[in-house]
């Protein structure tokens, strides 16, 4: 199947992902759109992984300030080079984030961040709400209860505002793609009127 210039202008909106990457994985989906968005946000995993030990050099301060002046929130996010720290998009992905921090209100930015002391506070309180259940199960509803605890207060595992079918973490994945550079979130802070 031929791949027109059209679909590829297409995904490459959808992604902000290169032409070349958008070609090629419209070509290995044989031109479903679906498919090779897929085909992009796997690549995306493949390419943060890789570029994981890079140095950050550089980065944006991004913040927000929700309507009403009594939620805002700031975040710290760092690339490699001072090209991509002044790209329109990446300020952008900044003020996304610090959107997001505002109205999710995460405690931590990644899992590692989150002490072993709040691990095993939760787990107490999960497995006393859990006593009266079977024993056979018991064990599945404290996970459960404990995935669902730490997907609310880690901000790379919270689903994105903007778009609930993926992750910050994702989002972020998709910016390395996307910038061919190593991208995390620093550090976040949320600060409210509301006490």
């Amino acid at each position: 199947m031929a791949i027109t210039p059209d679909q590829v202008k297409e995904l490459r909106a959808r992604t902000g992902v290169s032409v070349m990457e958008c070609k090629k994985a419209l070509e290995e989906a044989e031109g479903d759109m679906e498919k090779a968005a897929v085909i992009l946000r796997k690549k995306s995993g493949a390419a943060a992984a890789k570029k994981s030990d890079r140095s950050l050099g550089a980065g944006a301060v991004a913040a927000y300030v929700h309507a009403g002046h009594e939620v805002g929130a700031m975040v710290l996010l760092t690339c490699e080079t001072d090209f991509v720290a002044k790209n329109e998009d990446f300020v952008r992905l900044a003020y996304d984030i610090a959107m997001h921090v505002a109205a999710a209100d995460p405690q931590f930015v990644r899992r590692e961040e989150v002490t072993e002391d709040d691990v095993r506070a939760a787990r107490a309180v999960f497995e006393k709400e859990a006593a009266d259940k079977p024993e056979e199960i018991r064990a599945k509803i404290v996970e459960g209860k404990m995935d669902a605890y730490l997907k609310e207060r880690v901000l790379l595992a919270q689903p994105f505002i903007k778009d609930e079918t993926k992750t910050v973490g994702a989002l972020i994945q998709e910016a390395v793609q996307k910038f061919g550079e190593r991208i995390e979130v620093e550090r976040i802070a949320r600060l409210s009127a509301r006490g």
